[in-house]
């Protein structure tokens, strides 16, 4: 059985993924309990499982299921630290949806 794809998106992309897990990366921008909210070229709610150890202001990779109010529940989580260059992930999504028949089935 083939692993179910979890093309890499970031809140613009929220409404075309409801429904379907998803993978973002982002800026932990506050944590309040089980939820969180990160920033991935615009604000994203995120319901945190027991297993998510994120860091505010840190970078964070979410894989998780986007639900129909546009928040994400979380599946996995992982705190990426301080340093990473927002531009090229900004560009790893821009290619994934440019060429989505290789990331992911667009239907």
């Amino acid at each position: 059985m083939a692993a179910e794809a979890t093309p890499r998106i970031n809140a613009r992309y929220l409404e075309t993924f409801t429904n379907s897990t998803v993978r973002i990366l982002g800026r932990v921008t506050s944590l309040r309990g089980e939820s969180a909210t990160i920033d991935a070229n615009g604000s994203i709610q995120v319901h945190l499982n027991r297993d998510a150890h994120l860091t505010l202001n840190n970078a964070a990779e979410i894989v998780g299921k986007v639900q129909p109010d546009l928040s994400v529940k979380v599946f996995q989580a992982m705190d990426f630290g301080s340093n990473i260059d927002f531009k090229a992930v900004e560009a790893v999504v821009d290619a994934t949806h440019r060429y989505k028949e290789i990331f992911y089935n667009a239907d």
